[in-house]
């Protein structure tokens, strides 16, 4: 069976095997000038002070929420609530078990797929201490509200951006908006270094914290003068080996360092693509009278294009899977649909805010399709047909 409809495509050319091939020749593959090189161009795509390149997006979001807990003023500690999302990665949730953090899960809404935004102004409390934003499938949280709703609480921010690179909100690049942001370079996503990810932060604690934390907890890339230790030693032998924070192992290779920096470069024009081809998919399917798409916060860079039956409708989900799978179409649950509803979370210390509706209705009525940084203008249309039928051989 052809899929004339994929999930994601590559989005390399020469310039990146080139750029591997370079690093090659070097022999020097672990972290170096490449990485370094590759964080100071995302920092400044971002407009941000800070970025730390680590091996996933996944481990951008452990290192993000460990460094919470080792900054010298008002650090998180364990059993202090954090508030979720319902719809997100695993790997959103996990670092907050890890250090033992207590979870609260809230509805998401079911147009944006972000938070509700009433049910979460009702699930703060004195005892929340973080929110983690997440920024589903290319679509910004609307943080002027949010920041609204903790002005003058203790209460930090920080998102999940692992699938909103290059998103928007009043110009400002989503990810950048709470204490630190994430960002992935998994194959599917905006930019792709085969496996990688990002720590963005304004602040130059949390910024040393998270280079110490990336390899081994050791002293060695740190700045002489730092927030983590104060002063190094000059002598470089006895800074080698010296472990000040538990860390773990997360850098990036040389070779992602190199790719990196040839996908940035191509960033700008991969999401202006993929929002002339959310101009077509929206024109298409903005008035479905069985279909939800997804409903954009300021600009989207439209990760992929999501569907949610209606309430009122009577088209079958898997049916319609099995069809437009059929007909060369790639198709996925919207990311794990309502997490809180996994096995896993047994293990978690948590809570559920009131009823996840939405959440619950996303995941078992909702799945997306992929969105590429090349026109897909044909495909789309061509999938509007396949829809269209799907839906009546689906009821």
């Amino acid at each position: 069976m052809s899929t004339f409809y994929p999930l994601a495509t590559s989005s390399w050319d020469h310039l990146e095997v080139d750029a591997i091939q370079k690093v090659i020749k070097t022999g020097m593959f672990s972290m170096g000038p490449q990485v370094a090189e590759c964080e100071k161009k995302f920092a400044e795509y971002l407009k941000s002070k800070y970025c730390v390149m680590v091996s996933s997006g996944s481990t951008a979001n452990l290192i993000m929420v460990a460094s919470l807990f080792y900054r010298k003023d008002n650090p998180l500690k364990r059993g202090d609530e954090v508030i979720v999302p319902a719809v997100s990665w695993s790997t959103t949730y996990y670092p907050l078990y890890q250090y033992g953090l207590k979870l609260k899960f809230v509805d998401v809404d079911l147009e944006t797929l972000n938070f509700d935004l009433v049910a979460l102004e009702k699930a703060i409390t004195p005892n929340t201490r973080l929110i983690m934003a997440v920024n589903l499938l290319g679509n910004p949280n609307d943080y002027n509200k949010i920041k609204t709703l903790i002005l003058n609480k203790n209460i930090e921010l920080v998102e999940d951006n692992c699938e909103s690179m290059g998103a928007l909100l009043d110009k400002k690049q989503a990810g950048t908006f709470g204490k630190m942001g994430t960002f992935s370079c998994f194959f599917s996503h905006h930019i792709s270094t085969m496996e990688g990810g990002f720590v963005s932060t304004e602040d130059e604690e949390l910024y040393h914290i998270l280079l110490c934390l990336r390899a081994h907890g050791w002293t060695r890339n740190l700045p002489k003068h730092n927030h983590v230790t104060g002063v190094k030693s000059d002598n470089a032998f006895e800074e080698s080996f010296k472990f000040v924070l538990p860390g773990y192992n997360v850098r990036p290779l040389e070779m992602s360092g190199a790719i990196g920096i040839e996908q940035i470069k191509k960033l700008p024009k991969f999401i202006e693509t993929r929002r002339k081809n959310a101009e077509t998919f929206v024109e298409l399917f903005k008035n479905d009278e069985d279909l939800i798409i997804q409903k954009e916060i300021g600009e989207s860079s439209w990760f992929g294009f999501s569907f949610v039956i209606k309430e009122s409708s009577i088209v079958d989900r898997l049916k319609l899977i099995e069809y437009l799978t059929k007909n060369g179409v790639e198709c996925r649950p919207i990311v794990t649909g309502n997490f809180a509803k996994n096995e896993v979370v047994k293990w978690f210390d948590y809570e559920i805010h009131g009823e996840l509706k939405n959440a619950d209705h996303v995941d078992q009525y909702g799945f997306f399709v992929g969105n590429h940084q090349v026109t897909m203008t044909d495909q789309i249309k061509k999938l509007r047909d396949l829809i269209y039928t799907g839906t009546k051989n689906s009821i």
